[in-house]
Order: C-alpha cells, then structure tokens, then sequence
C-alpha cells in the first residue's frame, strides 16, 4: 500500500533529512587514502546518534551497520570493516536515519584520492542520473517516467543501469510501496501525487547490468567486475514540485537548488 505524507510528516522527514545530510557531508570528507570503511561507519553511528537520530540500518534484516560501504565493483551494501580505502578508489556511501518514527535514506559515491577520469565520468553521470529521475517527480506524471529518464541517460552514455535493485517509497519504514526502477517507459506505472516521497536511486555500471551477491549475503557487486556509482536522495512531491529532503551543502549538482525545500512546511 502506498502511504502518501502530510506537510507535518514531510517536514518531521526534512529535519531527519539533514541529519542524514550532515552525516554524509562528514562521511564525504573523512573518507581518504589509509583510512578503514570501519571508521567511516563509527563515525556515522556517532554523527547521527549525536543529532538525535538513530542509525536506520543497524539490524535492518540482520544488518549490522549504520552504513552501506561500496567498493569499485561493489553496487550496494558493502559491509563495512577492516578495508583500508586506497588512492584511486571509488566509495560508494549509503545511510539512514531514523529520527521521531520516519527514515531518510541517501547515497553519494566519492573519489579516493587521485581517480582515473572513466571513473570521474561514471560519477557525473550517475548523478545526472539522479537529478533527471528527481525531475520527473512531477503531480501528474507517471513512475515510469522517472525510470526512463535514468535508463535513457545511463545508456546514451554506454552505461548498465542496474535491474535487480529498485528505489523505493520511504517513510514510518526505509522501504515502502512503490517500488522505483531504474529503467522504464515514460507514461507508465504508478499516478504521481502530492505527498508521495521515494527514495531514487541510480546504481550505474561501466559495463553489464547485471550484478552478483557475495558469500556474506549483503554485497551486491557486477558480474563482469567493473565499476560501479551510486547516488541516492530522499523527495517529497509538492505542489512546488520534488523537494529533496537529503539535501547536501556540498558535491551536489549545479541544478539542485530549485529543489531545496522552504524551511516553512505547514503543519
């Protein structure tokens, strides 16, 4: 059933969103050459418990983190522990919290150092990706619009946009009806409307679309062992149009600003 939100619980998830932002911003900046993806979840854990969330993925379906640290050809749910980030690398970072019963969820995919300028070009991509997908987060349109305007991106530019892992509506749970694939067909799907807030989330590869679980049963990595990107933002629909609620201050694309939330949501 899709739970569509009130300007009350859309705000209540715009506060938890900056937790979730901030958390990422510092996340961002910490993650360098030498530095372990176990860190990097410490830190997240304290970042977001100090600002009065709590760490959405931690015992999530037996997960035991509070993030998701996704390495080279890691896609999505990298566990993080004793790997040591190397220059060159590309990280993928995905968090949730939860903060007064309703959860944001948001990823970015960050350069290690000095990275080659294909690995560059799969990040800007990806986040264009994101940007059209939230575009088309529109009073009116369809689901299927979103994942077509994603598909069409990534693969005008020769990329795998990836089948076997969806966005999602999010809300009082992390995943909530609809489901939001990456790929599509404009016109189709699920009837857009005033409240509505889904997670997007491109996870594009530098070559097959299809992907493989490791022997820990969390890290989805492709098959053929390329690169992989992943952004993530959690939006409301308004009257105004998509309003990102994960909002970061930095390494955002240019666009993103006409979809900065008022800090004046009526209750």
């Amino acid at each position: 059933m899709i739970s569509i939100k009130s300007a009350r619980e859309i705000e209540i998830m715009r506060r938890g969103g900056k937790i979730t932002s901030k958390t990422l911003t510092t996340l961002m900046a910490a993650a360098k050459p030498g530095v372990t993806t176990g860190q990097l979840n410490q830190l997240a854990d304290e970042s977001i418990r100090s600002m009065g969330g709590v760490p959405t993925f931690i015992g999530y379906h037996g997960y035991p983190a509070a993030i998701c640290a996704s390495v080279n050809d890691e896609v999505v749910h990298g566990m993080p522990g004793d790997r040591v980030l190397q220059d060159g690398d590309l990280l993928s970072i995905d968090i949730g919290t939860t903060f007064e019963g309703y959860v944001s969820d948001s990823a970015v995919t960050v350069a290690i150092g000095n990275v080659d300028e294909a690995a560059k070009r799969l990040m800007r991509v990806t986040q264009e990706c994101l940007m059209l997908g939230i575009e088309q987060m529109q009073v009116g349109n369809h689901l299927g619009d979103i994942g077509h305007a994603v598909q069409r991106h990534a693969e005008a530019h020769g990329y795998g946009v990836v089948r076997a892992l969806v966005g999602h509506g999010v809300g009082r749970k992390m995943h909530e009806d609809p489901q939001v694939p990456n790929y599509g067909n404009p016109g189709q799907g699920t009837l857009l409307r005033k409240g509505l807030v889904l997670a997007i989330e491109p996870m594009i590869t530098e070559g097959t679309w299809e992907v493989a679980t490791l022997e820990d049963g969390w890290t989805v990595v492709t098959e053929d062992g390329k690169l992989a990107a992943h952004f993530e933002h959690t939006i409301a629909i308004t009257d105004q149009g998509p309003k990102i609620l994960t909002l970061r201050d930095v390494a955002e694309h240019p666009d993103v600003a006409r979809y900065r939330p008022s800090e004046e949501v009526a209750a």
